[in-house]
């Protein structure tokens, strides 16, 4: 079996276990973890604070990927930083777009009321999804905040491994202030993650495959 194929085999698998752990956190753990956090959890701004981190990276990206831009258009070729910078903010847009696109397949109510009086389980005991819904108050599924840290940790995880310890902290942190403000169930949050993590591999595997040595360890 060729490398390839043992990579698609492992992603499948990978969406498989995902695929299932989503499932039985919908029946028997996202209500009772919502409810908790509602009911206990008087005061959430740690929590807030604490996954807020993502919300830096569109600029980041943004700010990135035209840098490269005109670097290369300068005629100078990245060096191995500045490849893995690149290969973050690629990895955080692809991930936000299919992110998007998944939100609007789904079209999961959120754990509370958010927007425009949006259902929530808290507010109105709405709890499900309503594909291809559209709104804001019908994006849950995957959750964005955990697709973005995932998607960019993802990247440093495969080209720097020395710091992976730091790299899962950012990724706890963000799954913690996720939960503790109640802004995401935990299936949202697993769904989220997968989707990160798949782009941030498949956007290093790319870059690898044709540029082996700018990212050679």
């Amino acid at each position: 079996m060729n490398s390839g194929s043992t990579q698609l085999r492992i992603w499948c698998v990978g969406l498989a276990v995902t695929g299932l752990a989503v499932v039985i956190s919908y029946f028997w753990i996202d209500r009772p973890v919502a409810n908790f956090v509602h009911a206990q959890i008087a005061d959430k701004s740690i929590f807030i604070w604490m996954q807020r981190f993502p919300e830096a990276l569109p600029c980041f990206s943004a700010v990135i990927l035209v840098w490269a831009g005109v670097w290369v258009l300068l005629g100078r070729a990245l060096s191995r930083c500045q490849s893995v910078l690149l290969l973050c903010a690629l990895s955080y847009v692809t991930s936000a777009a299919v992110n998007n696109q998944l939100k609007f397949a789904f079209g999961r109510m959120w754990p509370e009321t958010w927007v425009n009086n949006n259902p929530s389980l808290i507010h109105d005991g709405a709890y499900g999804f309503a594909p291809f819904h559209g709104g804001p108050g019908f994006a849950s599924f995957p959750s964005g905040h955990a697709t973005a840290i995932c998607s960019v940790m993802a990247a440093l995880w495969l080209c720097l491994p020395r710091w992976r310890a730091v790299y899962a902290v950012c990724v706890a942190a963000v799954v913690i202030g996720l939960l503790g403000a109640d802004y995401h169930f935990v299936s949202d949050i697993l769904a989220g993650a997968f989707v990160g993590w798949s782009a941030g591999w498949t956007t290093v595997t790319i870059w690898r495959g044709r540029n082996h040595a700018a990212l050679s360890q």
